[in-house]
């Protein structure tokens, strides 16, 4: 195995309120994790931490997969912490503190960073790591992939959409019509792959026009925090490392289904 990628943006912990526990977390940091156990060779990630006992354990998470962060952050602010709920497996958020390192300040990338990040050909990130206004010369230097989760509002995919290689939606409330017309305008824009997850329907993708389907792989989920971004990460890992679209897909629904069956996004509770 070989290949590299850097993700740079969110890290939160997730707090488990029936359980008392939080989870490292957040769309950036779940996405190289997920990358490095997939079979990348080298990950790493940027990010903006706070200065509490749950930023260090999200350190201390990310250094036993040896993911490497060392051109991050660190901020005089709490840790990002939204609160999870769990209903019949489904997580759902409920809130948490605004005066977080997430919330009040936004990473911006030196000369050095912008180097940094061109040694890894392909950067993930998304549209809670306020990091927009830095794609313009992330695309000049390798090959972006953003998750827009719900986000389709006109405006901001055509600020976005002309840097990506990989956009992805969660879309599962969406209508056909309202799909087909989500893909053909980010095609138009410049995204070369667009990637809509559809809860229990599968996924729907399209490369360039040429559309792809993909079922989900049945198990007995036990938390679905974090699935959609393994199955992000379970896709572009396969596609770094050559596969084709149906392949990388595949394999992508296969790890997403795995993360269903492991509390939190990938694992390492601590007490709240």
């Amino acid at each position: 195995m070989s290949g590299k990628m850097i993700a740079v943006g969110d890290n939160v912990v997730d707090c488990y309120l029936d359980d008392g526990v939080y989870y490292p977390g957040g769309n950036a940091v779940n996405v190289a994790v997920n990358c490095k156990r997939d079979g990348l060779e080298d990950v790493a990630y940027i990010g903006m931490f706070g200065n509490d006992e749950k930023a260090e354990h999200l350190k201390w998470a990310l250094t036993q997969e040896h993911v490497h962060f060392e051109r991050s952050r660190t901020m005089y602010a709490p840790s990002g912490s939204p609160g999870v709920r769990l209903v019949d497996g489904d997580r759902k958020f409920v809130g948490g503190p605004r005066d977080t390192a997430q919330h009040i300040a936004r990473i911006r990338l030196t000369q050095e960073d912008l180097d940094y990040i061109a040694q890894y050909g392909l950067c993930h990130t998304s549209c809670f790591s306020s990091i927009e206004y830095e794609l313009p010369e992330m695309a000049k230097r390798c090959q972006i992939s953003f998750d827009f989760s719900e986000r389709t509002d006109p405006d901001y995919l055509a600020r976005v959409c002309p840097h990506l290689t990989y956009a992805f939606f969660s879309g599962s409330d969406l209508t056909q019509e309202e799909l087909d017309a989500l893909i053909e305008r980010c095609h138009a824009l410049g995204t070369r792959v667009v990637g809509i997850t559809l809860g229990s329907r599968g996924a729907l993708f399209s490369e360039e026009g040429k559309r792809y389907q993909q079922g989900i792989v049945r198990v007995e989920a036990i938390d679905t925090m974090g699935a959609g971004d393994s199955f992000i990460a379970g896709f572009l890992t396969r596609r770094v490392l050559g596969d084709n679209m149906e392949d990388a897909l595949r394999f992508a629904a296969g790890v997403a289904a795995k993360t269903c069956q492991v509390r939190g996004s990938f694992g390492y509770p601590h007490a709240l």
